[in-house]
């Protein structure tokens, strides 16, 4: 049986449908959908930054980019889809060690929403309760409300206290005629029947006793009298003229006399010493000098590594195709250092393994290139190593694992 075309040894790639394939309607109903998938997530963005190890939280991120991945390119978000590749491969890392807390994971959860939305086209959401464990639920209060105008609830007098033991009285004895009327008759603590005994005849008051003559004070010693101020100096011409001068001062001081001049020193010898060795050169790095070259064609992988990468405060640069990549990194100084380059394999317009072909024949021991492609078989990373690379990365690149090697690679 004869073909009239010949038939090509490639693969069949799945195409992704356009939005004018789809059912109408199933774009529109997808996207309200993802609305509140959006919601759910700005939510664990939020509960992340209060707790980084919140299990649960963790658990829900990795499963809503799961399903992110694996519907988003049905419905011709393929940038979405490849994104959350990437965001649930770091989930699962955060899960496998919940108190490794190696960077801002809230940040990073909300970076990933922020950018789904825009690759949706969808506006940034408000966070939304995120599915929790159902707590058990607490007794309903009761409320009685009084309706209005009618009166208040009777408030609940205090209880009775035992009222205090009344006070005795005391009965009053009549005054007896003889008593005087401003004598006040002492009460007695208790009355008894039987009646008062008759109270003597008060006794004259004894007469008082003469008193002695009072003895004179002495007398007070006399004080001295004081004593004569002393007389003042006798007043000369000069006092009270303080611009006059005695005899005395104007006496021409004596002078002591003047040693002779000393003979002149012979100027110093100047001696030159020769300037100090200058310390030996040492090739630090340029603060302009990128630590790492990112060459990657996928923007939502780019994107996220990017993120990583200003989050741990790396010098980078970052290339979409291998042409322009190749041309910047021949004219690149470097200043002695030894940059690492992530170089994507399959790469549009010249692919990784020519652009490292190129690096290796110009210039040879500059460059660290580590290979990152989604073919992660076992020829590949062989072939890949053979050609002179430092490592290989497959994708989807969990962001944490990303980090930690290139850490190692640049030397932090």
């Amino acid at each position: 049986m004869a073909f009239s075309d010949p038939v090509s040894n490639l693969g069949v790639v799945a195409q992704v449908p356009a939005p004018d394939e789809l059912p109408p309607g199933l774009r529109e109903e997808y996207l309200t959908g993802m609305r509140a998938t959006l919601g759910m997530l700005a939510a664990v963005a939020k509960r992340l930054a209060d707790a980084g190890s919140d299990r649960e939280a963790l658990e829900t991120l990795r499963r809503e980019a799961h399903k992110i991945h694996g519907s988003a390119g049905s419905f011709g978000f393929m940038e979405a889809s490849r994104l959350a590749a990437g965001m649930e491969v770091t989930a699962k890392d955060w899960i496998a060690r919940p108190g490794d807390t190696d960077m801002d994971r809230s940040g990073l959860a909300g970076w990933f929403v922020t950018r789904l939305a825009e690759m949706l086209k969808l506006q940034v959401p408000e966070p939304t309760a995120a599915p929790r464990a159902a707590a058990p639920a607490s007794p309903p209060r009761l409320i009685i409300r009084r309706p209005s105008g009618a009166a208040p609830p009777p408030t609940p007098s205090p209880a009775p206290q035992p009222s205090p033991s009344p006070p005795r009285v005391t009965p009053v004895v009549p005054r007896r005629p003889h008593q005087a009327p401003s004598a006040a008759r002492p009460t007695s603590p208790s009355v008894t029947s039987s009646p008062a005994p008759r109270e003597p005849p008060p006794k004259p008051p004894p007469k008082p006793a003469p008193k002695p003559a009072p003895k004179p004070a002495p007398k007070p010693a006399p004080k001295p009298g004081p004593k004569p101020a002393p007389k003042p100096p006798p007043v000369t011409a000069t006092d009270g003229m303080p611009w006059l001068v005695s005899p005395e001062e104007s006496a021409p001081a004596k002078r002591k006399p003047t040693p002779p001049p000393s003979p002149p020193k012979p100027p110093p010898r100047a001696v030159v010493e020769p300037p100090p060795a200058a310390p030996p050169p040492t090739q630090a790095a340029a603060p302009s000098v990128p630590e790492l070259i990112l060459v990657e064609d996928d923007p939502a992988l780019a994107e996220l590594l990017e993120y990583g990468l200003r989050a741990r405060g790396y010098r980078f640069l970052s290339f979409r195709n291998g042409n322009e990549a190749l041309r910047e990194l021949l004219a690149l100084e470097v200043g002695g250092t030894r940059p690492v380059v992530l170089l994507d394999v399959d790469l549009p317009g010249l692919d990784g393994y020519s652009v490292l072909d190129a690096l290796e024949r110009e210039r040879p021991g500059i460059f660290r290139v580590v290979f990152t492609t989604v073919h992660g078989g076992e020829a590949e990373q062989l072939r890949g190593l053979e050609a002179g690379a430092l490592d290989y990365l497959v994708k989807p690149i969990s962001l944490r694992v990303a980090l930690e090697k290139i850490r190692r690679w640049v030397g932090r």
